[in-house]
């Protein structure tokens, strides 16, 4: 098996702990190969780092040379640089190698260790924002380094998104500003992104053996990046290795020892994050009880009320009217249609979802509510505070990648849509489709039950799913135009599938989550 190759252009720690150490017990956990180029040979330990030699720009650009001639990457991660020369080296080569293929640059700005000693100036300050900045993919700096990237290190005026958006106006496509040194009872990383801005979240976890954290983090989102995931879900994968090197991180001398990685991380979802939908603070609970696994089975969607009866006389337990404002449907008959689903399902005791028409769905008092995450990202703070916190309302998220997991969980819902699993023409859909290995991970990991949407045509199709863990099974274009002919083959085939959770114990690799 060919693994995908990294570069890390970082420094040595003779203790261990921190530095190409840590970067490559890393990659070790994402099944990548590092290759270091050594910029610095420290002589340091647990407690404290005695001397910094940077190496001349020769040697540097002797290692680059020879990696680029037979092990190419697209991947590079940056950790401790000696000094403007070096910077200035490193930023010719990444043009160089741009100029041939596409190049991610994860740049972890190491400016000073954890015990206080400094290991830049001014000036090396100055190179990192004009030179490294502008050319990079994703940095990962903790607060007080953003801070001193802006120049603005005894200014505490900036809250930790400014610092991010600041950083982004100078050129940097995205940036994670790590927050697991604040004293709170959650670690709490800032993410700014094209595609997912807002809190990673995870219950801190209290270690005095946490050297290495960042070099950590930042090499597990170059080997997520790497291994194709899109920067977002890199930056997840990322906080959970992390999360679990911590934990398992071990004593090494007197002072802080070093995190350990391991590949388990993947399918562990106590490590699961939750991502908050702006800089509110907002989440569900981390502590929840056990899920109780009710199966929603077959979860038919209709765009129009008098459908279902014949929906509700095949079988059906769990129903969706989705209705799209594109229909030019008017509000009067809106309401009308939304008014008569309600009724038809409360007296058949069939739990009814409305999709997207919240005030009318709350207004008829529908029991269910199912949204997509842009809907829910067009909200207030408050309102989607409301629907947290609402007891009578099931809510139900749509989710496509890693990010959009982790920013449904915050909610608490009552299930959490995966899909597509299969090519669907329903609706334009930018995301691939997912398949049954990573719809067995969204089973194991949402922290909800989970129903399997998108290209669901056949019986067969739905006890796949049903097999890999989904509690429910949506089905649209499948039920065809007479649903009492063709539900009774869909329930028969799920209920021959469904079996005891035990499956969920299941080990689920990073290459099971890529397929």
């Amino acid at each position: 098996m060919i693994k995908p190759i990294i570069w890390s252009i970082a420094g040595t720690d003779s203790g261990g702990g921190a530095g190409l150490a840590a970067d490559q017990r890393a990659a070790d956990s994402f099944g990548v190969h590092l290759c270091s180029i050594v910029t610095s040979v420290t002589a340091q330990n647990s407690q404290s780092v005695a001397r910094i030699h940077a190496l001349p720009v020769d040697l540097i650009d002797a290692q680059m040379e020879a990696l680029d001639r037979d092990m190419p990457t697209a991947v590079i991660k940056i950790g401790l640089l000696g000094g403007i020369e070096q910077i200035r080296t490193v930023a010719r080569w990444i043009d160089r190698l741009r100029a041939v293929r596409p190049l991610a640059l994860v740049v972890d700005p190491v400016l000073g260790s954890s015990s206080g000693a400094s290991f830049v100036d001014d000036e090396t300050i100055t190179a990192y924002r004009d030179l490294l900045l502008p050319r990079a993919t994703l940095i990962t700096p903790n607060r007080s380094e953003a801070r001193r990237l802006l120049g603005q290190a005894d200014n505490d005026e900036l809250d930790v998104p400014a610092l991010a958006a600041a950083l982004r106006a100078r050129g940097v496509q995205g940036i994670c500003i790590t927050g697991g040194d604040e004293n709170s009872a959650l670690a709490l990383d800032w993410i700014d992104t094209a595609d997912a801005v807002g809190w990673l979240a995870l219950p801190r976890i209290y270690t005095a053996n946490n050297h290495g954290t960042g070099c950590t983090f930042a090499t597990s989102a170059a080997a997520s990046l790497a291994r194709g995931f899109a920067l977002a879900d890199a930056l997840v994968l990322a906080k959970m290795a992390t999360a679990q090197a911590l934990r398992h991180g071990y004593r090494a001398g007197s002072g802080a020892g070093p995190v350990q990685a391991n590949a388990d991380f993947v399918s562990d979802p106590t490590l699961m994050p939750q991502l908050s939908w702006s800089a509110r603070q907002s989440f569900a609970s981390f502590h929840k009880p056990e899920i109780i696994r009710s199966a929603i089975d077959l979860y038919a969607i209709t765009d129009r009320a008098s459908r279902i009866p014949d929906l509700l006389n095949s079988g059906v337990r769990t129903l969706q009217l989705r209705i799209k404002l594109e229909e030019g449907l008017p509000d009067s008959l809106l309401r009308e249609e939304i008014r008569t689903a309600v009724r038809l399902c409360a007296s058949a005791g069939i739990t009814l979802f409305i999709n997207d028409h919240r005030k009318l769905a709350s207004e008829e008092n529908a029991a269910g509510l199912h949204l997509g995450q842009e809907d829910l990202l067009a909200m207030s703070d408050d309102e989607r505070d409301a629907l947290r916190e609402s007891g009578g309302l099931a809510l139900g998220i749509s989710s496509h990648s890693l990010w959009e997991l982790a920013r449904a969980r915050s909610l608490g819902p009552r299930y959490v849509a995966c899909g597509p699993i299969w090519p669907t023409t329903t609706k334009n859909m930018p995301w691939r489709p997912h398949g049954l290995d990573r719809l067995r991970w969204w089973c194991r990991m949402a922290g909800a039950p989970v129903v399997a949407i998108g290209g669901i045509l056949e019986p067969a199709q739905a006890a796949a799913a049903v097999s890999s863990g989904a509690d429910g099974v949506c089905v649209l274009r499948g039920l065809g135009a007479d649903p009492t002919k063709t539900v009774p083959a869909f329930l028969q085939a799920m209920e021959a599938t469904r079996r005891p959770d035990d499956h969920v114990d299941d080990q689920i690799s990073l290459l099971t989550l890529m397929s």
